[in-house]
């Protein structure tokens, strides 16, 4: 891991409330030390950090290319984060701001925002462009993740 990748947020486990460090890289899922329940895993990247936090995640990765003046991004970004908790184990969030990063949105050939990609092992598994209701976005989901029925 490199020094730039040590980037950590606190998150709350959702089973138990402990405040737990996750890293933005990591090998396997993020777990709470004191229940070992799966963690939310949401990171916020850059251009120069994408490949070592997303294409290389053991875990199916959901990127949103957003910017911080675009509407409907602001709307999709509180159920995005709601799903990744619900998919804690089985989903890392990276957001990635366009207008910071513009690598990322031209290999992605990011055209309208938002734009989700879901990454398997870096491979493109599926793309949505616009802002989906929260319904929506969770059957996309469970219909391109393995493993996600309930």
């Amino acid at each position: 891991m490199t020094t730039n990748m040590q980037k950590a947020t606190t998150v709350e486990c959702a089973n138990c409330g402990a405040k737990n460090r996750v890293p933005s890289v990591a090998d396997g899922v993020p777990r709470c030390a004191r229940c070992s329940t799966p963690l939310r895993w949401v990171v916020d990247t850059t251009d120069e950090e994408f490949r070592a936090v997303a294409d290389e995640s053991s875990l199916p990765v959901l990127v949103d290319v957003w910017a911080p003046w675009c509407g409907p991004c602001r709307m999709v970004s509180p159920a995005l984060e709601k799903l990744a908790g619900e998919l804690a184990g089985k989903l890392k969030l990276v957001k990635v701001n366009a207008d910071d990063n513009p690598e990322v949105g031209r290999r992605f050939e990011v055209q309208s925002i938002p734009t989700l990609v879901l990454l398997s092992r870096g491979e493109v598994v599926d793309k949505k462009i616009g802002a989906l209701p929260e319904h929506q976005l969770r059957s996309w989901l469970e219909s391109v993740l393995p493993n996600t029925s309930s």
